[in-house]
């Protein structure tokens, strides 16, 4: 049986692998349960310092996999109730909420279609880079459904304004690659099969960066977002600063700079 998602480890790097091409990455339970483990699994990982998250095939990810699903509910006598619906419901948002919570920055290769639940793994990543072909859009409500869900209506104001955001999750439209670049969405837009080298040079400066900072800086960004005040921001700012500034690896990142090479952090 195919995995139904690839983890590839490079020198401190995951190169993830939605793996149903067949199915443009849709999300079905075994997708779902693997990036649920996954993404959990990166808490307490220290040998996992940056994640690339990518679809196989044409498409990032087509959303949830309304074949199966409907499948599924034909042969039920009855539909689910409504613990079982928040249950499977709440296992999709889980993802975005790991998403978030892991320590290491996630760079999104997005190309074809990255729709409904697609959308929203992209969002929950730190950077995205798309294709020319990309297309995106929150399809929920293009379904009978509300427009928002697993994490949209949060991600998707704050990346590209309350306007922008209104428009893409009341009408379901595609927004392309090059208004997702013109609106902030997306940090670069390249051809066709150049993703994984345009990731490379984000990837080489977040290793460049010292582990714990790294680290760190992603959590500061994370409660920053959030904060009520910019006092509280800058208390945690600097509660960052000085916890890095007594570590081993801030003396290797100051020698390097005065010697004008790559810093080498002891992986921890």
């Amino acid at each position: 049986m195919t995995q139904p998602l690839l983890i590839a480890h490079h020198d401190g790097v995951d190169w993830v692998t939605l793996n149903r091409p067949d199915s443009l990455n849709a999300l079905d339970p075994s997708l779902i349960d693997a990036l649920n483990t996954y993404f959990e699994g990166l808490q307490r990982n220290r040998s996992t310092r940056v994640v690339v998250l990518k679809g196989a095939g044409a498409s990032f990810c087509a959303g949830l996999d309304l074949k199966h699903a409907m499948k599924r509910r034909a042969g039920q006598q009855e539909p689910p109730g409504v613990t079982e619906s928040l249950d499977s419901q709440r296992r999709i948002a889980d993802i975005v909420m790991l998403m978030r919570r892991c320590p290491q920055p996630i760079i999104a290769l997005i190309q074809g279609a990255a729709a409904g639940g697609g959308f929203a793994l992209a969002l929950a990543a730190d950077i995205r880079i798309a294709t020319k072909s990309a297309r995106m859009n929150c399809a929920f409500i293009k379904l009978g459904l509300g427009g928002c869900d697993i994490g949209t209506s949060y991600f998707l104001p704050r990346l590209v304004g309350v306007s922008v955001a209104s428009e893409l999750i009341l009408t379901g439209r595609f927004i392309g690659a090059e208004r997702a670049l013109a609106v902030g969405l997306v940090s670069e837009v390249v051809e066709d099969g150049r993703l994984d080298a345009a990731a490379e040079p984000y990837v080489d400066a977040m290793m460049t960066a010292s582990p714990v900072g790294l680290r760190l800086s992603k959590e500061c960004l994370n409660m920053s977002v959030d904060a009520g005040s910019i006092e509280a921001v800058i208390a945690i700012e600097d509660r960052n600063q000085v916890l890095c500034s007594r570590s081993e690896e801030f003396s290797e990142g100051i020698r390097a700079f005065l010697e004008k090479r790559k810093p080498v952090y002891i992986r921890r």
